[in-house]
């Protein structure tokens, strides 16, 4: 097994560094949270959110509070288990 056999593709761009890593210490996040955590457009935010549900990585709940839609994000436990294994390997190589 080669040093860089866990590290996972999909964490590779910094957005979905940065998403993973925020839904990884909360709870969930919101679009709004995440955009302005990230310090990212709606449509870049978006794309890399649509990349991380598409692996199950990620959850999506649609809901209105009031009459304004509200998008939360959480990890899901597939995409909890693979972004830690990824932090390991980045972990492990930085080590060697």
């Amino acid at each position: 097994m080669g040093i860089i056999d866990n590290i996972n593709k999909l964490f590779d761009h910094r957005i979905r560094l940065g998403i993973m890593s925020i839904l990884m210490v909360n709870d969930d996040a919101d679009f709004n949270r995440l955009k302005e955590l990230l310090d990212l457009t709606d449509g870049n935010l978006a794309s890399h959110i649509k990349a991380l549900e598409q692996a199950e990585y990620i959850l999506v709940e649609k809901q209105f509070i009031g009459r304004k839609p509200n998008t939360r994000y959480s990890a899901t436990p597939l995409g909890k288990t693979e972004f830690k294994k990824h932090i390991e390997a980045l972990e492990k190589l930085i080590k060697k």
